[in-house]
Order: structure tokens, then C-alpha cells, then sequence
């Protein structure tokens, strides 16, 4: 996994992601899900082109089961995008690496 992915815990959250100085792009994942495992590499490329730009955070629902209740997480993978503390958008399901580019892009 690369150096500018954090994993996260339910008692870091706040400070890996609310707090943060940077856009936050936050995958909620599982290890058993298929999908997700399917995007790691995309968020591992994201987060080597958006270093210094964007924070990529990953949280194991199953390991971490507050975050997930906290933010009515549903289906995964779900992203969430977080500015200054805010959620300020959602992308839910396996998307290609330009499309999050782009969602990236609108919160920089």
C-alpha cells in the first residue's frame, strides 16, 4: 500500500480526517468485498498524484463498525470527500480512475 494512504480506526477518525488540512478522499471498504478490492490500486495511484493536494483515508467497516454506523454507510465501497471538516460529497461503488480524478478536482 503506498505511504500517502492512512488506515484509519474509529479513535482516529476525527483527528485522520475531520481535522485534517487537506481534502480528505475516505474509502470505507472490507476485505471480503470484491470491489474494493478492485479500487485499492486506483486510490493507491490517486494518492501518489494528489500528494501534498489530497489525504486518501481507508476505514475496515468491519474493524471499525462506529465510522460506518456514524456515517450510515450502506454498500462498499462508499467515498467520501471531506473539506474542512464537512463531508461535501459521495461517490458509492466501483468507479474508474478519471472519474474520481474529477470529483477530486471540483474540492481542490
Amino acid at each position: 500500500m503506498s505511504n500517502n494512504i492512512i488506515n484509519t480506526t474509529d479513535a482516529n477518525f476525527d483527528q485522520d480526517v475531520l481535522q485534517a488540512d487537506l481534502p480528505v478522499l475516505v474509502d470505507f471498504w472490507a476485505t471480503w468485498c470484491g470491489p474494493c478490492k478492485a479500487i485499492a490500486p486506483i486510490l493507491e495511484d490517486l494518492a501518489e498524484e494528489y500528494a501534498g493536494k489530497v489525504q486518501i483515508v481507508k476505514v475496515d467497516v468491519d474493524n471499525n463498525p462506529q465510522s460506518a454506523s456514524r456515517f450510515g454507510i450502506r454498500n462498499i465501497p462508499t467515498l467520501f470527500v471531506f473539506k474542512n471538516g464537512e463531508k461535501v460529497d459521495a461517490i458509492t461503488g466501483l468507479q474508474p480512475k478519471a472519474e474520481l480524478a474529477k470529483v477530486l478536482d471540483q474540492h481542490l
